[in-house]
């Protein structure tokens, strides 16, 4: 993408160069040896010059088309940034997860030689062991699936990096932190409109296409060729050389191809102002929904942090304790210990789903949020302006 940058950005001296000047040499054959005449011969340079104007609608065209590509650039990098947040999260949340199971495993192990114990005192039957058996088959299958989770997320990041898909990376933190306070909205709206690089790229074109009809209307003025020769043809010995200083210049009668070059410059301006429009509401759309669904992120976080996770602590502890005091069966204890696991990933899942959800803000909006003031934006027109 930066190549095409660069090559799109050499365009703009070539349009803006006059074109190489002319040189013409003739000579006459049959006065040589003619002793009535000298040797008939002629030299001719011109050089072509556009109508004022011209040159500097082509160089504002390619200048603006150079534009675009630097914005697909920006656009390019911006996409690759959420990919490499989005596969480190992925990263982090199995890491978490293997935490999370082998602690599980551990306890279960626990709860499987308890009512092992029970079981020989007599105090339980046999399905509680069984039961605790197959609770550390699913855990086991379970660590399985993590490890395939893992490597696939390892390999991702790798090849990001152009490296190896197994080179070990360093671990993930134990705990990702969540923002404060979200900016406006609608200065998120004014924000995006300002700095989304694909549309910015879009307006971009949009600016070529506007030179575009500006120059193709100028070719209804011809362009002028300025001329200087020395002209010694069938020249008696005894005249000097007739210098001779000239223009020529196209005659642009037939104006059919410029009407229809015209009209075809003026409808890609249209379709390009269609799809500068049509890729603003959309931008608008984007921010709307990744705002919202990261507002929900927020608050699923604060209940889980704030009521599940403690509720369910303490109906785990109750549930091991009166097992312990022979209060209920193990069955109750394995579902408290089910709905513990399950509630401790969804909790993990919900971060990632918080830092995923601000990933996909941060690319709707074009780039970080933070520190984002309603006096640093203001608001955009509905279209660049030619």
């Amino acid at each position: 993408m930066t190549a095409a940058w660069q090559a799109a950005a050499e365009r703009y001296p070539q349009v803006i160069s006059l074109e190489d000047p002319m040189l013409m040499v003739a000579m006459g054959p049959g006065t040589f040896g003619d002793p009535t005449h000298d040797v008939a011969w002629m030299v001719e340079g011109s050089q072509k010059i556009p109508w004022g104007g011209k040159r500097e609608l082509r160089g504002q065209q390619a200048q603006a088309e150079a534009n675009a590509a630097r914005w697909e650039v920006e656009d390019t990098a911006l996409r690759l940034s959420e990919s490499t947040k989005l596969a480190f999260l992925d990263y982090y949340l199995v890491r978490r997860d293997q935490a999370l199971n082998s602690e599980n495993l551990k306890a279960s192990q626990e709860f499987r030689d308890s009512a092992q114990s029970k079981f020989q005192a007599n105090l339980v039957t046999q399905q509680d062991v069984l039961q605790a058996d197959v609770d550390l088959a699913d855990l086991s299958r379970r660590q399985f699936e993590l490890q395939r989770m893992d490597r696939v997320a390892v390999a991702r990041i790798n090849t990001l990096l152009h490296r190896a898909p197994d080179n070990p990376l360093p671990s993930p933190p134990n705990e990702l932190s969540t923002r404060g306070q979200l900016p406006p909205i609608d200065h998120l709206q004014l924000l995006a409109a300002q700095q989304r690089p694909d549309l910015m790229a879009l307006g971009a074109r949009l600016s070529a296409e506007q030179a575009a009809i500006a120059s193709a209307e100028r070719d209804y003025y011809p362009d002028v060729t300025v001329l200087a020769r020395y002209d010694g043809f069938w020249q008696h010995a005894d005249r000097d050389l007739a210098p001779m200083v000239g223009v020529n210049l196209n005659v642009p009668l037939h104006n059919e191809r410029r009407c229809a070059a015209v009209r075809e410059a003026q409808f890609r301006a249209s379709q390009g102002r269609a799809e500068y429009e049509s890729k603003l509401d959309e931008i608008h759309g984007d921010v709307e929904a990744a705002y919202q669904q990261l507002v929900e992120s927020t608050r699923t976080i604060e209940l889980y942090r704030t009521t599940i996770l403690p509720v369910i602590e303490q109906n785990y502890a109750s549930a091991r304790g009166n097992y312990n005091a022979n209060k209920i069966d193990f069955l109750r204890l394995t579902d408290a210990n089910r709905q513990q696991i399950m509630l401790r990933e969804k909790y993990q899942e919900t971060i990632a789903d918080y830092h995923r959800r601000l990933t996909e803000l941060e690319r709707a909006v074009g780039g970080p949020i933070d520190a984002v003031s309603a006096e640093e934006i203001s608001p955009p027109t509905s279209h660049p302006n030619p």
